[in-house]
């Protein structure tokens, strides 16, 4: 849609319908927050991390303002404190956070400028990050919640409803931004995309972010989008364009574009001294102050001068109220910067199913065995037909999972029989695949997005780290449970790009719980668990394993469940113990054929069974660990150094390693099962172990 204007009030009063006195208060009130800051606590070297909001300031109030629907929610950055003040959040936790006091946005663990507020009676702000555009796609996931909740599940509470993210001309080069761009106009999501354009990233001027340094113009002609372009200085304009998008979201169900022009005050941060800027710039930027403007504007037409001067020392005294609060709070206790990494109680107040008052069916880990062996594969799509069955929150979504079922037919026919409101295709990026599906489970839904093959996740990394700290980083306030679908490994072949593994990577990912499934009773087991649980599940679907003759299992009921964190013995033996997961678990049962060995599946790598692997070596008194994965830095070195650490004067051979070499997956298969352990290494490795 082409470029819009609302039309101007041609009276140029002040809109009735605004609360001007309380845009003062607030604008007064973060300018005062701003100063005390710069003038005091930070040379007092009572906040480590600063970013000025004056001159983006006056127009954030007028948005948040008008974000009255109680499903409403914002995620901004770093400079977006005078929105939260206008959504209601206390100023002493505001000024506490940037102390990192106790209380706050998150206990002293996140600096003070990623905001996060629950509110569970008016609009959120959803948790913000520290990467520069990473708040668009979580966004645009919570746009789509609304949508599905009002249109799928006919819950009228969020008929009206809108998701807001703000950013700085600088995101907009972010690959976050396109893809939410492209997921809000494709779907026609109820999401506003807010750009401050200061026309500096740091010190990287608009013009080298997007053509001419303006983006409203560049998207003019984007398909299914509204483009509104402004002055966020004048408080006449910011008013009206503020008001006017927000309405238009409401109204029209489709997302809208707002940039307006605001002058950045004050350095990127603290620490910028702006020395990149001319003082011919710097004035003309103060000369666009919005704060004397809003004066003119509204003295004598809405205010008296001695009710200016009121709200100018009710502002300090509000200031200076909030800094006494914050330094008195105390520094967390040490001992509790552990917690809430996983869910462990009590409830977080936003996100995922719980919170809602979702309860799931009781289960079982015995195996309700019908008789019939399926592969993998079936028994993957058979538990998630059963949980979509019983639980309407749950979504499906990634690239090809719809008509076509998956590039490995995981999700065949789920589209035809829950619709593609629930089973969805995406476009290519798993940035916004993975982003998108934060938003969801921040909204109460249950995403189970599909990554296609475990390499094409490097794209999503940052999304992935994000989601995992969110529980720890807001001190349990918010929590987004994803189940992340993620084929890999080798098959019939290998290559760079399809086969890799690398399940580590994962496991050094804070949060996040990591499932390895070999086969297809273990595959429902762990699933199931996953989708009922309360944490981001990494769900590892190796491809070797998913037709394969050895995997095969009797579908084990619609109850079985398993724990995280609870091997499982394959064989058992007394002469040594072999450590495995994956497509290396037949491989090494095999190789232990007539010798009498514990053979472990540990199934979860986050949490792994330390229990049942240091049980067995201290009676076998041999380790060997077997991975696909590289070797230098591989889970096999943590499971090892565990071992050596607690069962060292166990042990009557040194701990073994067999991984592959520390190159990619080769693609010819002669080179392919060169590198990966076969039954016959595995064999020779466990003889040169005995016989040590």
């Amino acid at each position: 849609m082409a470029q819009a204007a609302l039309k101007p009030d041609r009276r140029n009063a002040p809109d009735e319908n605004i609360d001007w006195k309380r845009v003062v208060h607030l604008l007064l009130l973060s300018r005062g927050l701003d100063e005390m800051e710069e003038n005091r606590l930070v040379p007092e070297k009572k906040i480590l991390y600063q970013f000025s909001a004056r001159g983006h300031d006056m127009a954030q109030i007028l948005l948040g303002l008008n974000l009255t629907e109680k499903h409403d929610a914002a995620c901004g950055y770093y400079r977006s404190r005078p929105l939260l003040l206008a959504l209601g959040v206390d100023p002493a936790d505001a000024l506490g956070s940037a102390m990192a006091r106790s209380g706050g946005y998150s206990d002293g663990r996140d600096i003070g400028v990623v905001f996060n507020y629950p509110n569970l009676n008016g609009a959120s702000a959803l948790p913000m990050c520290g990467g520069v555009g990473s708040q668009y796609t979580p966004t645009a996931g919570w746009a789509q919640a609304i949508s599905y909740f009002s249109k799928h599940l006919k819950n009228k509470d969020y008929d009206r409803a809108i998701a807001v993210v703000l950013g700085g001309d600088a995101s907009v080069a972010s690959n976050g931004f396109w893809s939410a761009l492209t997921a809000a106009t494709t779907q026609r999501l109820p999401m506003l995309f807010y750009i401050e354009d200061n026309g500096f990233g740091i010190s990287v001027p608009s013009t080298l972010q997007t053509p001419d340094g303006n983006i409203a113009a560049n998207l003019a002609a984007w398909k299914n989008l509204t483009v509104l372009d402004g002055d966020g200085c004048e408080p006449e304009e910011a008013a009206r364009l503020t008001k006017g998008a927000v309405a238009l979201v409401r109204e029209e169900r489709m997302p809208v574009l707002l940039r307006l022009r605001v002058p950045r005050l004050e350095g990127h941060s603290f620490q910028d001294t702006q020395a990149y800027k001319s003082e011919a710039l710097i004035r003309s930027e103060w000369a666009r102050d919005p704060l004397p403007r809003l004066r003119d504007y509204l003295v004598p037409a809405v205010l008296g001068e001695e009710e200016w001067q009121e709200a100018v020392s009710s502002a300090r005294t509000a200031a200076e109220r909030a800094r006494i609060e914050a330094e008195s709070r105390p520094i967390a206790d040490p001992e509790t910067v552990t917690s809430n990494v996983f869910f462990e109680g009590p409830m977080q107040t936003m996100g995922g199913q719980y919170p809602t008052g979702y309860r799931p069916p009781e289960p079982t880990e015995t195996a309700a065995s019908d008789g019939q062996r399926i592969n993998m594969v079936t028994a993957i799509r058979r538990t998630l037909d059963h949980e979509m069955s019983i639980n309407e929150r749950v979504v499906l979504f990634g690239e090809d999972i719809g008509p076509k079922g998956g590039v490995h037919a995981v999700t065949l026919g789920l589209q035809e029989k829950y619709g593609a409101t629930r089973v969805f295709d995406t476009s290519l990026s798993e940035e916004g695949i993975v982003g998108r599906a934060v938003g969801m489970a921040l909204a109460g839904l249950v995403p189970v997005p599909e990554i296609q093959f475990r390499k094409y996740a490097e794209p999503a990394i940052e999304q992935i780290n994000d989601c995992g700290t969110i529980r720890w980083r807001t001190n349990n306030r918010f929590a987004a449970p994803i189940v992340l679908r993620m084929p890999g490994g080798f098959f019939k072949c290998g290559d760079p790009w399809h086969s890799q593994t690398n399940e580590v990577a994962f496991v050094h990912q804070p949060g996040w719980k990591v499932a390895v499934p070999s086969n297809a009773e273990d595959a429902v087991g762990l699933l199931r668990t996953s989708l009922r649980g309360n944490d981001p599940v990494i769900f590892f679907e190796h491809r070797a394993m998913l037709d394969h003759p050895w995997a095969r299992r009797p579908y084990p009921g619609d109850a079985f469940a398993l724990p995280f964190g609870k091997a499982k013995f394959v064989r058992q033996g007394n002469d040594i113990t072999i450590v495995t997961w994956g497509a290396m678990v037949p491989r090494c049962e095999e190789a232990v054929d007539g010798i009498s060995a514990d053979v472990i599946d540990l199934r979860t790598l986050m949490p792994w069974d330390r229990d049942a692997v240091l049980s067995s070596v201290r009676r076998t008194r041999r380790c060997l660990i077997v991975h696909e994965d590289l070797g230098t830095g591989g889970f096999g070195a943590e499971i090892a150094a565990a071992v050596a650490d607690k069962a060292f004067i166990d042990l009557d051979a040194p701990v073994s390693r067999l991984t592959m070499p520390d190159i990619p997956s080769p693609h010819n298969p002669v080179l392919l099962d060169w590198a990966v352990p076969s039954a016959e290494r595995i064999r020779r490795k466990i003889t040169d172990l005995l016989e040590y």
